[in-house]
């Protein structure tokens, strides 16, 4: 097992979400529904939160942590989104 640093972390899983979303087109943006919170974080979830489709097929949605236990607002660079709430 190979042990990386901080930064090769980063390196790694920055190419990785490059291979996915680098160069996709933005497809759909909807708020998760009940159900499908309920499928993704289980009941102790109780915010819907943003989720993004692209071109792929495949979905984004921010979570509190890299382990799912919660859903995450989703912040932005734009004056006119600065956060796009859970809600």
């Amino acid at each position: 097992m190979k042990i990386f640093d901080k930064e090769s972390c980063k390196e790694y899983w920055a190419a990785k979400a490059s291979d996915v979303l680098l160069d996709r087109k933005i497809v759909k943006v909807k708020y998760m529904s009940d159900k499908e919170i309920v499928n993704i974080f289980g009941n102790h979830v109780y915010k819907a939160v943003i989720c993004i489709k692209l071109d792929n097929g495949v979905w984004i949605y921010p979570s509190s942590d890299d382990e799912g236990n919660d859903v995450g607002a989703l912040f932005t660079t734009s004056s006119e989104l600065e956060c796009v709430p859970t809600i």
